[in-house]
């Protein structure tokens, strides 16, 4: 059973921009997007930045109205029935927004309580149960403000979970995590899965993805450019190959001399502190880490490897690395 629908959906902004003379444009934010979530699925939305990740939740917590195209979320169509669908949905975004600073973690949970329409009789019960599940028992009647970021977020979804939705949509939860933080928040995220829940995720972690999704869409310009599991997006990648060089002061014809080698399938540069990493992504039996090792002769090479493609490498491949 669908437990979300999406069905051509696109959503586009009026903006003015000049500054003597006005100009108005159209941005397409979301392009003909069509995707469907079954009960108990964690679906993941990746894609780089302005691809329409939280422009699409947005639009499935009724925040957004589409501009064209239809979706219901537990039945319920995101126009002309929204309210029925706030009360059946949480949303968790990143950052640090949503909270107040000086109050408890108890007193922001009995406020949002209220807010949600938690019975008072039931708030007590449910607080305790929502705050063990993230594991902040114990921890309640600190102010928020001296919590760290991993806590604040937890506790962002213990407010999302308050009135035991169905339906969670979580919003890059954990952007700016340390990775002790990462880890907690996946594993409740996890927990939360286990017990039944479907999870809408958005996220810049393929790891992160990769452990905790049954099924991903990628984005590219507003529209989805591949869908399907974890394990089917890697298998498009799978038959090749990825050497990755990390290197210090890469000369830009390097990249074109690769790039010209017979069997490379995409070549990406990601930039470090002090040093840059080159990820060269192969076809089958192509085997070209000596050439490519050549075309960077003269250049300090601190580290050269061979191995299996990830998901990373698959999402370079369909979003278009540079």
């Amino acid at each position: 059973m669908s437990v979300i629908e999406v069905s051509r959906v696109s959503r586009h902004y009026h903006v003015r921009s000049g500054l003597r003379w006005w100009r108005r444009q159209e941005i397409q934010a979301v392009r003909d997007v069509s995707f469907h979530i079954d009960a108990g699925e964690t679906f993941g939305l990746l894609g780089p930045n302005g691809a329409g990740k939280t422009t699409i939740i947005k639009m499935l917590t009724t925040l957004l109205l589409p501009t064209a195209g239809s979706a219901r979320v537990l039945g319920f169509d995101v126009a002309s029935q929204p309210g029925e669908i706030r009360r059946r949905v949480g949303y968790v975004f990143g950052g640090d927004r949503g909270l107040y600073d000086r109050l408890s973690a108890l007193d922001n949970l009995r406020y949002f309580a209220e807010l949600y329409g938690v019975p008072a009789r039931a708030q007590r019960q449910r607080i305790a149960y929502v705050l063990d599940l993230v594991r902040l028992a114990g921890r309640e009647r600190e102010r928020v403000e001296g919590y760290s970021r991993g806590m604040r977020q937890r506790l962002h979804i213990a407010r999302g979970l308050l009135h035991d939705p169905p339906v969670l949509f979580l919003d890059e939860p954990s952007i700016g995590i340390d990775p002790v933080g990462a880890r907690e928040l996946r594993a409740t995220v996890s927990a939360l899965a286990d017990a039944g829940k479907t999870i809408v995720l958005t996220t810049h972690y393929m790891y992160e993805a990769d452990e905790l999704c049954d099924r991903i869409a990628i984005l590219r310009d507003g529209s989805i450019v591949a869908e399907g599991s974890p394990a089917d997006l890697k298998s498009r990648v799978s038959e090749g190959e990825v050497v990755e060089a990390v290197v210090h002061s890469l000369p830009a014809d390097a990249i074109a001399r690769i790039q010209e080698l017979a069997g490379v399938r995409s070549v990406t540069v990601r930039d470090l502190d002090r040093a840059q990493v080159l990820l060269v992504q192969t076809k089958p039996a192509a085997q070209l880490a000596a050439e490519i090792a050549g075309c960077l002769r003269g250049t300090a090479i601190q580290s050269l490897s061979v191995r299996a493609p990830t998901l990373e490498d698959a999402y370079v491949e369909l979003v278009g690395g540079t």
